[in-house]
């Protein structure tokens, strides 16, 4: 039984099929974990969500901001950019149950036997893996939460406030905590966000760090994380593990066998 993990996948299928091939994939023994963004700006976001749904829980995977802007966008079609490829999941048969399967699905997912924690964007320096998961989790519940859902899409857009305090409370807590897990790349050691730059580290906005880079509360816990394709999924610091390596982009996507620590990649010419 193997445990794989996958970076950014955006509609991307192809890829994702060719690296679960090298490994010879078996969902009834092995388990894939994905850390967000299945779909938007690839060709395939349709196919890509329905072959997720269909492995059942052989995947897991957390929510990027590219899902959460699928899901705000099946509330108001407004919402669609030019960019966007999410069209056809909207318009699909299936796309209610899609969209519920999708709303389903964990902002951050934590592993105890194996110490190591996955969101979309990381975990910023101001919260301990245990804040983490409970801040996740109040996500979640107004994402699986018919009555709230379309008031918290309403408001999800929005870099303020920029850093985190306990006294947060209704839509700017829900707000902060959905960037730091869906959008973070630079902040300060305070856990003040920018997110506005999307450079490599070695561009960091003045007085900002990459956010690995700052001490964090659980140093021992590893970290998966997707979302920086600037990184090239390159990190040096021991147990954090960067996995969009810009597939959707031209570049490659990338698996990591998640024990070893092995990583294989695969090409994207869509």
């Amino acid at each position: 039984m193997a445990v794989y993990a996958v970076g950014d996948i955006q509609g991307c299928l192809k890829p994702l099929k060719c690296l679960l091939k090298k490994v010879d994939f078996n969902p009834s023994q092995d388990t894939l974990w994905a850390v967000g963004d299945l779909v938007n700006r690839g060709p395939a976001s349709l196919e890509t969500l329905r072959f997720i749904d269909a492995l059942g829980n052989a995947c897991i995977s957390v929510l990027g901001n590219h899902d959460l802007h699928l899901l705000a966008a099946a509330c108001d079609r407004k919402r669609l950019r030019r960019s966007d490829t999410l069209l056809p999941i909207l318009d699909a048969p299936d796309s209610r149950q899609l969209l519920h399967n999708l709303r389903q699905r964990p902002m951050a997912h934590f592993d105890s036997s194996r110490n190591l924690i996955m969101t979309h964007a990381g975990v910023p320096p101001v919260w301990s893996v245990e804040q983490t998961r409970r801040y996740a989790a109040e996500v979640e519940a107004v994402l699986r939460c018919d009555e709230q859902l379309s008031w918290f899409l309403d408001e999800m857009y929005g870099n303020e406030p920029a850093c985190w305090s306990d006294d947060l409370q209704g839509t700017t807590r829900l707000r902060v905590i959905t960037n730091y897990l869906t959008r973070m790349r630079f902040c300060k050691a305070d856990g003040t966000l920018d997110l506005k730059s999307k450079e490599g580290p070695g561009d960091a906005p003045k007085g900002y760090s990459a956010w690995f880079k700052l001490p964090r509360h659980d140093p021992d816990t590893r970290i998966i994380f997707g979302h920086w394709a600037a990184l090239e999924g390159k990190v040096s610091i021991p147990g954090i593990h960067a996995l969009d390596t810009g597939c959707v982009w031209g570049n490659e996507l990338t698996l990591m066998d998640v024990d070893s620590g092995e990583k294989l990649h695969c090409k994207c010419r869509h």
